[in-house]
């Protein structure tokens, strides 16, 4: 078979037989038009390197090649000509990463897109000192049925504390349905008579009701734009429990339960409370239960406790028996321990 390698057009020619003669004057001829054409990037990488014999030799050669090539306009051509070889498009005047950025992005945005603040980090998600912890004198246990006997459990467990718990469960209520109860304004009033210094919020039992968009349509669950709404309610209301840093917020998400449709509406809300919490990840906690009571979102009636497998949900494949509240109230607990006092 005749052999296709495109080398052999050299050798016909004879231009394939070089001396290393030849490629010494090639590689000098480059170094002298590199020289020339970027004398002073030369000059410059000398005067950035570390203290030594290859520094020594950059400004060596750098100072002199810097000199004739800002004497000449060699490299002003150079950069015209290769210009269009720049993976980079030519970018806005506007939009940089400065100190106003955020601001100002936030102000073309006609302020819908706000700054990100320190608030939005969890101290130990950055590996930031934790900050000091403080006296709890009130603590808020509210939600739908989810919340008790989570209440009962938290109640007990304080019992002989200086802490006034306060039991507030609204049971058939939900984020995304108001006929019982607007938890935007109950949130207000709760806040405005109790002033909480913690507040744990344990809800997602009835969810799932259509809710009006921005531009008054219904939006059926659980798509993304019934998440977003769903989100943003959540956010009101953590915004509300926070009292613009001077509590923190426990929410605890929805265990999966035993029902495929209902899953598929805990699944949308667990989503949704995560993203209703970025901003304010500093004062609110969001306490995953399901990797707690069913891993990997398996439903189970029961689980290994102390080393027993202990039933711990109601028969209803929704709720939490007392053994399952009481162990979760420990959990919460510990939590609120890491920055409160008590």
């Amino acid at each position: 078979m005749p052999d296709d390698n495109l080398m052999e057009r050299f050798d016909e020619s004879g231009s394939r037989r070089f001396r290393a003669r030849d490629a010494i004057v090639a590689v000098a001829v480059a170094a002298l038009i590199l020289l020339v054409l970027e004398g002073s990037a030369v000059h410059k990488a000398g005067e950035q390197a570390s203290a030594g014999i290859n520094r020594d030799i950059l400004l060596a050669l750098g100072k002199p090649a810097g000199s004739v090539s800002d004497a000449l306009p060699l490299h002003k051509v150079a950069t015209r000509l290769t210009a269009g070889l720049s993976p980079d498009a030519k970018l806005a005047s506007t939009g940089g990463f400065d100190a106003r950025t955020a601001v100002a992005v936030a102000a073309a945005a006609g302020g819908q897109i706000p700054p990100v603040t320190p608030d939005a980090f969890d101290p130990a998600a950055i590996g930031a000192p934790a900050p000091p912890r403080r006296a709890l004198h009130t603590l808020l246990v509210t939600g739908d049925s989810l919340s008790t006997p989570l209440d009962l459990s938290v109640g007990r467990r304080l019992a002989g504390k200086s802490v006034h718990v306060i039991r507030d469960p609204h049971l058939g209520a939900g984020i995304s349905k108001t006929d019982l109860v607007d938890w935007g304004r109950l949130a207000v009033t709760q806040v405005k008579a109790d002033r909480p210094d913690a507040v744990v919020v344990f809800i997602g039992a009835n969810e799932g009701f259509p809710m009006k968009d921005p531009t008054g349509h219904d939006q059926q669950c659980c798509s993304a734009a019934w998440a977003a709404i769903y989100a943003n309610r959540v956010r009101q209301v953590m915004s509300t429990y926070r009292r613009g840093g001077a509590a923190h917020v426990y929410w605890l998400t929805v265990l999966t339960p035993r029902e495929p449709a209902r899953q598929k509406i805990a699944r949308v809300v667990n989503a949704a409370v995560e993203v209703a919490a970025e901003p304010w990840r500093d004062q609110v906690t969001v306490l995953d239960t399901v990797p707690i009571f069913t891993p990997a979102a398996k439903y189970r009636d029961a689980m290994p406790i102390g080393g027993q497998k202990t039933l711990v949900r109601q028969s209803d494949g929704i709720h939490l028996n007392q053994v399952g509240s009481n162990y979760l109230a420990g959990i919460v607990l510990q939590r609120i321990g890491a920055r409160f006092t008590y």
